[in-house]
């Protein structure tokens, strides 16, 4: 879908915009990462949502397997 040269101002225009540069950075500070606590990322909390979201989509839960490798190379 194209923009109209009006539309393509538009975003110009609020692009430039102070109030709305100053909303975004409001906005960003408000955010939060759930997965981070005390600013480290918590391993359980993404574990649980990886979790949830699988069963969420119904997808059957794969078994662990261990991982070996003999040889690694960095």
């Amino acid at each position: 879908m194209m923009l109209t040269d009006e539309e393509k101002a538009e975003l110009r225009s609020l692009a430039a915009s102070q109030s709305m540069r100053a909303d975004s950075e409001l906005l960003r500070a408000a955010s939060r990462d759930p997965f981070i606590v005390d600013g480290k990322v918590d391993c359980d909390r993404v574990m649980e949502f990886l979790s949830e979201y699988n069963s969420f989509l119904n997808h059957p839960v794969k078994p662990c397997r261990q991982f070996i490798e003999k040889i690694m190379l960095l």
